[in-house]
């Protein structure tokens, strides 16, 4: 999929009515969408746990909360890249807390096209995160392959008096004969006889 057909999802949490407007003109809904504005950690936590966001953008501080440990807790969630708005004086401070932990940040005041910047950043970030996503899947369905296959070689052995090589063979014969993968002679076999 082409980048600019890419549709981002934003958890917002900010107070500031006036940074909130700046925001929503930045994120057009054709590459942003859902857009779910909180005003609260609160709320921000609670929208977090009923579903998840590539992007969570902080306006710090919030009435309830500074927002650094939403950040950083933010930045833990699979595939989600979280950027945080700080006040001028505390962002050298504040940023040193939160690099390690992979969460961006800008000192406000801010102009529009630092934030626009900053959006393509994160949308970097987010196609970086898909990516490991993928390949993490596709580790792991391999890895449950063989643990089947496994499987199936010792119920082999053990229902067919095989040995582990014949049991291997056996599967890769069937798999290759019936043309379909190792998994599925391999879930077979355990249905057979498991």
């Amino acid at each position: 999929m082409d980048l600019k057909e890419r549709v981002y999802s934003v958890l917002i949490v900010s107070a500031a009515e006036n940074f909130n407007t700046v925001l929503s003109e930045l994120l057009p809904e054709s590459t942003f969408s859902p857009i779910i504005t909180v005003s609260n950690i609160s709320t921000a936590k609670r929208t977090l746990a009923e579903r998840a966001f590539d992007f969570i953008i902080i306006n710090s501080p919030l009435p309830d909360d500074p927002g650094i440990r939403f950040a950083i807790d933010g930045c833990a969630e699979k595939g989600t890249v979280v950027l945080l708005f700080i006040r001028a004086e505390m962002h050298s401070e504040i940023y040193t807390k939160v690099m390690g932990h992979g969460v961006y940040t800008l000192p406000k005041p801010t102009s529009k096209q630092a934030i626009t910047q900053a959006l393509f950043w994160m949308a970097s970030s987010r196609e970086r995160l898909r990516k490991f996503q993928k390949s993490s899947l596709s580790l792991e369905e391999k890895m449950e392959e063989i643990r089947l296959v496994n499987r199936a070689k010792w119920l082999l052995i053990s229902e067919l008096k095989m040995d582990e090589s014949t049991a291997h063979r056996y599967i890769e014969k069937q798999a290759m004969d019936l043309c379909v993968s190792k998994r599925q002679i391999a879930e077979k076999v355990i249905q057979t006889y498991s």
